[in-house]
This record gives C-alpha cells, structure tokens and sequence, in this order.
C-alpha cells in the first residue's frame, strides 16, 4: 500500500503541500498499573500503541483522510517508563511521497508530580498510506518543510525510504531465486 518506487516528488505537484506544522501533534498520557509488564515497566506494546494513535493522527491530518499504518521501523526504547509517569508522544510528518508518509515520532516521559524536563524514552518511524472510503490508496500532500530541523528530518526520511525499498526488493529476489532452485519454503 506504499508508494511505488517509480513515483516522484512532482506526482504530487497538483495537490497543495501543507507545512509540517500543520499536523504536528503531542498526546499525553499518564501511565498508570494496567500499563506494566512482569518488570513492572510500562510494556513496550503500550508505548507502541501510543506511538501508533499519535502517529495516526498526524498522518490523516496531514492527508486529510484515513490512513493507515503500512510499516514501523527503528522503534527504539532508551529508557524504562514507570508506573506516574507522564508520556508525551510527539508526531509530525517528516516525508510524503504521492500516497505514502513517513511520521516521526519522539516518546518523553517526566514524572506526574515533579517539574523536572520531560527525559526522551522513545523514537520511531512509521510509514502511513493515504486510503479512500473503498481502502484504495489515495494521493497525499506533499509535506513542506518549515526549518532546518525539519529539513534534515526530511532528508533523512529519504534515505530511509530507500533503505525499506531496496531491502524490499533484494529479499523478493532471494524468494525469487529459491523458489526457482526448488527450495520454496
């Protein structure tokens, strides 16, 4: 449901871009008892979870529609977050491509009760399709970035974008090639 790797930047040149603060969002939540694991974190699928619903939303701002999640890399967890924490998940769109948006996303976390700065306990990346009422995909608008920071974020979703798209394709060559050498799985 991903864009294809043939499509350009100017497929989408008919359509008004939108900058990237127009869909950048932050949800908050405060952990609570029924959020832990057996180490008495916050599980890790509940992190994602958040991760996925800020994610979700930036996106279908950003495309003015549903979307849908189409991928998640580099989930990374860099510190535990505890029962009282409270977590902000920020999101904003950092690439589009005609039907496809990559949204990155920072995971804080700070105490519920101390005015301390909010510590980064998460990061990830998420690829989005742009779907119409009948789940097809649809086109997107293209994502204008509004700072350095953001353009740096949209460099480097391109250079993920055709990481995803190469390992893609050398893994369906490999299924390719064994499936003609008789050793389908």
């Amino acid at each position: 449901m991903t864009d294809q790797a043939g499509a350009t930047e100017t497929d989408s040149a008919d359509i008004p871009g939108k900058r990237t603060s127009a869909s950048r969002t932050t949800l908050s939540h405060i952990m609570t008892h029924n959020d832990t694991n057996l180490l008495g974190t916050v599980h890790g699928g509940v992190i994602m979870k958040l991760v996925d619903d800020a994610a979700g939303a930036v996106a279908g701002r950003h495309s003015g529609g549903p979307a849908v999640t189409a991928s998640m890399d580099e989930m990374a967890f860099l510190e535990p977050v505890r029962v009282g924490d409270l977590v902000h998940v920020k999101a904003q769109v950092n690439w589009t491509g005609r039907t496809s948006m990559e949204v990155g996303v920072r995971v804080l976390a700070e105490r519920w009760n101390e005015s301390t700065p909010p510590t980064q306990v998460g990061s990830a990346y998420l690829v989005f399709a742009a779907v119409d009422a009948d789940g097809r995909p649809r086109r997107v608008p293209p994502v204008l970035p509004e700072t350095e920071k953001d353009r740096r974020r949209y460099q480097e979703a391109q250079i993920r974008r055709t990481h995803r798209l190469a390992r893609r394709r050398e893994i369906r060559e490999l299924r390719e090639k064994r499936a003609a050498e008789g050793l389908d799985d």
